[in-house]
């Protein structure tokens, strides 16, 4: 069976503070996040490669990884857009950021066309994690009657925070049969002398469970899902008062909504393995740091 890996590399990462962190070099030969996500999927058995970017993006992109990548698996770029929008609709110019997840992986119509996993271009996911998920893409039991069979891969939230600032995180809640029935998108969550919490303002906290389990934007889905996304995307801007210019179509928000719709079932995927990623520019050395150690226990070789 066909499989792709759907990369989300076009947001603009206004925390990192200038440049583009999903071409940061963090390997020891210039490899930046994505080989590592790249080199995984591989092994795991997908067979396509799809990147969504800007198209401002596109020639340092393909010169950093693309071309490397198209040299030995099927290759395909997709470009998401402030103006990519339905009929009817145009972007307000006040508008600077793009219209999140949800309209970048709806980029993907017509371009992906079999199961497919999406993920963040500039998070370390870890081998088990794409193991796990293309079981489940080429093996999949449907769990009830729901029309959309789906996956994501959960992270314990300590494994998953920042040393650097705030973090936007899904926080799920799960059956006992690990089937996710809710998932909220929580932003500006920091490690705190006792776990973790929400900085609500400088002076006002609100704690989460440091075990609580996280999505980090890493999904198993079938191509009908991404029908589901351009059904649904011009309610969302429909929905959007005149003076609206940050709202995104997200994601975990659209499959929070299916899941109270009972239009979902979503297996929720477990990995042992530490996530780390780049949100602030201070996170790069750390990610180098981590990166060092999995080559020195021959997770990877030197040059990949």
């Amino acid at each position: 069976m066909n499989t792709a890996l759907v990369i989300m590399a076009a947001g603009i990462g206004s925390r990192f503070g200038g440049g583009i962190k999903q071409l940061e070099p963090i390997g020891p030969n210039g490899e930046i996040i994505m080989d590592y996500s790249v080199h995984d999927a591989l092994r795991a058995g997908f067979n396509k490669v799809v990147f969504i970017i800007r198209k401002d993006i596109e020639e340092d992109f393909k010169t950093i990884i693309g071309n490397r990548i198209s040299k030995i698996c099927d290759t395909e770029y997709v470009f998401q857009e402030l103006d990519n929008l339905p009929a009817g609709f145009s972007c307000p110019p006040e508008r600077k950021k793009p219209w999140g997840t949800g309209q970048a992986v709806l980029a993907c119509k017509g371009v992906v066309n079999e199961p497919f996993c999406v993920i963040n271009a500039d998070d370390y996911y870890g081998r088990e994690a794409f193991v796990k998920i293309h079981e489940f893409l080429v093996n999949q039991t449907p769990a009830g009657n729901e029309s959309h069979q789906m996956c994501m891969v959960g992270y314990q939230l300590d494994k998953t925070l920042s040393e650097n600032g705030g973090v936007t995180r899904g926080i799920c809640h799960i059956t006992e049969n690990n089937m996710l029935s809710e998932i909220a998108e929580t932003k500006n969550i920091v490690k705190t002398n006792t776990g973790a919490a929400v900085k609500l303002s400088d002076a006002e906290y609100k704690e989460i469970p440091i075990d609580s389990v996280v999505s980090m934007n890493m999904w198993g889905f079938k191509p009908a899902f991404i029908d589901y996304l351009d059904e649904n995307f011009g309610k969302f801007l429909a929905s959007l008062s005149a003076n609206d210019y940050t709202s995104e179509y997200l994601v975990p928000v659209i499959v929070d909504s299916m899941l109270k719709k009972k239009e979902a079932a979503v297996h929720v995927l477990y990995s042992a393995d530490r996530w780390f990623g780049i949100t602030y520019k201070e996170d790069k050395e750390s990610v180098m740091a981590e990166i060092k150690k999995l080559i020195e226990s021959g997770m990877y070789d030197e040059k990949l």
